[in-house]
């Protein structure tokens, strides 16, 4: 029909290919290839979320749980397999389809190959023949022997006649046949139980067939009503890649210009990084010389009045010591000793010398290259830099408006597309024949329902006829077992005991008569019963019927595949009836159930419109100019160069480490005076002693005052001196070094950036590209998995299975299998029936017994004669 093709051609509009051609995804600039130390891989592209497509609830769960009947089903399929061992012959059945589509001939059936396969099917059907043939001897035998059975006792033979023998065990035997006879009946009862309850189910699971039905109906409308909303689902969801595609078109600056400067920005940033460093250097470099300059007035003056402060002491030292106490001989020895030791009493360091004007003439220099500002030039040198995202943004608004009128034009095209299809008046048709279908299933059903009613009055009356001959029977055991009585003879039984009999020989008259009608229909249904359940259900049920149909070349030498010849006309489609089943029970999408792909070339379509490859091109022609970035000026330059020439390194720092090395005296003044009042304390106590210790305060003093200060000074001059020392030494390298990672950087920036941004550049179009691939995906994914969703289809399949193999074969094969366990103990209730009956029955004649005496002994012997029963008028 047409709407059908309608419907598959829409549900095939989003096929991806999902792959870009290997030469557009490899294709990078052969410049770029070469400097292999600058490629990195594109950043990954940030996930989109397309939502959930709308999701189709189907009510239908083919699933079938029999119950308690189950038991009697396992028993029934243990019976089949018994008489059925073998494995579904697939072979067997596939080489006879294909040998008979032409029409079966009988002369091709002389062939070699067909007389195998004639033998393999009779070797299969071994067992369903051998019961067959079991069955048809019991209807065929059974009334021939009730026949000749009949004549027989009419001629009094075969227990015909009314004469019953006396014996020993008479109740022993009565008592077997009673319990065997009993035990017959209960087993009769049971298959008449079974297969009542078979002929039940069948009456319930008919009813239960039409709540199948109406979810199946309503599943295939669900199916048709949902999918046009899915499809559009999916076409609206072009807007959530296009939107995202559009905000980084927006974005452009930031996202490319900025790949592009953090690309750049590794040969750059250390360059500005350098020069912003050397900046502060000049600052320290000036604080070094400030502190040169101060610290060596501070220790010029220093030393002076520690020179002069010195040379007062010691002479005063000198005068004390020229005290007329210092002559006497125990005084003298120490006062010479503290004389030999005034010249030591000086100063060790002299700053005089030092040529300050070097210092001087750094400082001025230096402080000349500050008036320029290097920090706030290497700063504008980073704001140049860092506008490379507005340059690519200014530079690129043609490109992005071009790109942004191709995103509207392929939004145009995909809708165009779903809208060639007429899906909502092919899914309306499909909707009118589904309710029409429905409508006209649901006016067979009073039919069906009077079929069935026939059927189980059918099946009721058939086991009526087991019922009665069980009535006989039972009736017969109870009205022979309450009416018998020892003390009577054959001749004189009761008559309860008479009709007790007398039932029990009309069940087997009723036996005879409807064994053989009963075995006939036990022999029919079993040979198409079970069959149908090892050559149908069960290969549907583990899927072997699918391969049967699904073999290549089945139906026609040229016919590869039955399944996607019937629906396409194309049988060379790799597309079997097991597979479109399993994708349909997993609740997969039509489309892919179906392989759909390779009737519709929507790869095609995608590549033109989705993966355009003008997008590419567009971008592959971006010119991006950083020309205009400058990172350090000329003034900076000059700055930088100025300062490496500003004469600290013609500093004598030699000198200044020298004189910074020495002592500030030549002697520690404190030991020296605490030496002094040691020897002190040798003399006598008087005024000597008081004025040596005098002396030694003053020291104290001097050191406290005067020394500390300068070593203050002293200590700042060679931490300020070493500074300088180490700066002068690698100063002019750095500048050197410096200017030139600067024009390594402006040469970069200047004449390989266009590498850069076309790396960068194809980059960006790949994530803007892989908008696209995600969108492109997940319609691949939801048409997989989640658009028009076949579970329907195997819920037909299933369906179909549960009503014509649960419902239906399950529930006949247990019938038969009831209704035969009755025919096959008709035959032991007929013999127990016949054998009983002399026990309850009124004999004509009987065994009469008299005594003699013999000739040989005294002992009495009986000898039984046949005697008429005595007549009662009353009888």
């Amino acid at each position: 029909m047409l709407w059908t093709r309608w419907l598959v051609l829409l549900l095939c509009w989003g096929a991806t290919s999902g792959e870009q051609q290997a030469d557009e995804r490899d294709r990078a600039p052969a410049e770029v290839q070469a400097d292999s130390r600058r490629q990195r891989s594109p950043p990954p592209v940030e996930p989109l979320d397309f939502g959930f497509v709308p999701a189709a609830v189907y009510d239908t769960h083919a699933y079938y749980e029999p119950g308690p009947i189950g038991l009697l089903f396992h028993m029934v399929h243990a019976y089949l397999y018994v008489v059925q061992p073998n494995p579904f012959p697939k072979d067997m059945i596939v080489k006879v389809i294909q040998q008979n589509m032409g029409g079966i001939k009988v002369e091709e059936w002389r062939k070699p190959e067909n007389v195998v396969l004639l033998l393999q099917w009779i070797y299969y059907e071994a067992g369903f023949f051998i019961c067959a043939t079991i069955g048809i001897t019991f209807v065929v035998l059974t009334p021939i022997i009730g026949m000749c059975f009949c004549v027989c006792r009419c001629c009094e033979n075969c227990g015909g006649e009314m004469h019953q023998r006396q014996r020993k065990n008479v109740d022993c035997q009565r008592g077997f046949f009673t319990a065997s006879l009993i035990a017959t009946s209960i087993f009769m009862i049971l298959g008449v139980l079974i297969a009542y309850a078979a002929n039940h189910n069948i009456s319930a699971q008919i009813k239960s067939t039409r709540r199948l039905i109406n979810t199946n109906m309503r599943d295939l409308k669900t199916f048709a009503n949902n999918t046009p909303a899915q499809v559009e689902y999916l076409t609206a969801q072009y807007t959530t890649a296009k939107n995202k595609v559009l905000s980084d078109l927006d974005n452009i600056g930031p996202l490319l210009g900025g790949r592009i400067h953090s690309q750049l920005e590794k040969e750059v940033v250390p360059s500005l990084d350098t020069a912003l460093r050397m900046a502060g250097a000049m600052r320290e470099t000036k604080e070094a010389l400030e502190n040169v300059s101060s610290s060596l007035e501070v220790l010029q003056e220093g030393t002076g009045k520690l020179h002069a402060s010195l040379s007062g002491e010691r002479a005063s030292l000198s005068n004390t010591l020229s005290d007329p106490a210092c002559t006497n001989g125990a005084v003298s020895h120490t006062c010479n000793t503290i004389r030999s030791t005034l010249s030591q009493l000086g100063v060790n360091a002299d700053f005089s010398r030092l040529p300050d004007h070097t210092i001087s003439h750094a400082l001025d220099n230096v402080n000349t290259v500050l008036k320029t500002d290097l920090s706030n030039i290497v700063q504008k040198g980073y704001s140049s830099f860092n506008d490379t995202p507005r340059l690519v943004k200014e530079q690129t608004k043609n490109i992005v408006t071009g790109v942004k009128g191709m995103l509207d034009k392929i939004g145009t095209e995909i809708n165009d597309f779903s809208k060639m299809f007429p899906v909502e008046a092919s899914l309306a048709n499909f909707t009118i024949f589904l309710n029409q279908g429905q409508k006209n299933i649901e006016s067979f059903y009073p039919q069906i329902d009077q079929m069935d009613f026939y059927r189980w009055i059918g099946c009721v009356a058939v086991l009526c006829m087991v019922v009665l001959v069980l009535a006989f029977n039972i009736l017969g055991l109870l009205c022979g077992t309450c009416g018998y009585d020892k003390q009577a003879t054959p001749t004189t039984r009761g008559c309860l005991s008479n009709t007790g009999g007398n039932l029990l020989m009309a069940g087997v008259g009723f036996s005879f008569l409807f064994a053989w009608v009963l075995m006939g229909i036990v022999t029919i249904l079993f040979v198409v019963g079970g069959n149908v359940e090892k050559l149908v259900c069960e290969p549907l049920a583990n899927r072997q019927l699918f391969k049967i149909i699904d073999t290549p070349f089945l139906v026609h030498p040229a016919k590869k595949n039955f399944l996607p010849g019937m629906l396409f006309q194309n049988p060379n489609i790799d597309l079997t009836l097991g597979s479109m089943y399993r994708e349909c029970y997993e609740n997969n999408g039509l489309y892919h159930a179906l392989q759909l792909e390779t009737m519709f070339n929507i790869n095609s379509f995608l590549n033109r419109t989705v993966y355009n490859r003008d997008l590419g091109k567009v971008f592959e022609s971006v010119q991006i100019d950083l020309k205009d970035i400058t990172l350090l000026e000329q003034a900076g330059r000059d700055n930088l160069i100025n300062f490496a020439n500003s004469g600290i390194g013609q500093i004598d720092y030699e000198a200044y480490l020298a004189e910074v090395n020495k002592g500030v005296t030549i002697v520690d003044l404190l030991s020296f005076s605490t030496d002094l009042e040691a020897q002190a304390d040798q003399l006598p106590r008087g005024a000597l002693e008081n004025a040596l210790k005098g002396h030694a305060s003053s020291i104290r003093q001097i050191h406290r005052e005067q020394v500390v200060p300068v070593e203050q000074a002293m200590s700042t001059l060679s931490q300020s001196i070493k500074q300088l020392q180490r700066m002068s030494s690698e100063l002019p390298v750095k500048v050197t070094n410096i200017l030139s990672a600067i024009d390594a950087a402006e040469y970069l920036i200047t004449h390989n950036a266009s590498h850069v941004v076309k790396q960068e550049t194809k980059g960006y179009t790949q994530s803007l590209v892989g908008y696209f691939k995600q969108y492109t995906e997940w319609i691949k994914s939801s048409l997989t998995a989640e658009v028009a969703q076949c579970k329907p289809i195997s819920n037909i399949v299933d369906s179909m299975e549960i009503v014509g193999c649960s419902f239906i074969v399950d529930s006949v094969n247990t019938f038969w299998f009831g209704l035969g366990g009755c025919c096959i103990f008709l035959v032991p209730s007929i013999i127990f029936s016949v054998k009983l009956a002399k026990y309850y029955r009124r004999m004509d004649t009987e065994d009469v017994f008299e005594e003699y005496s013999s000739p040989y002994n005294d002992t009495l012997t009986r000898f039984p004669r046949a005697s008429a029963p005595p007549s009662y008028s009353d009888w």
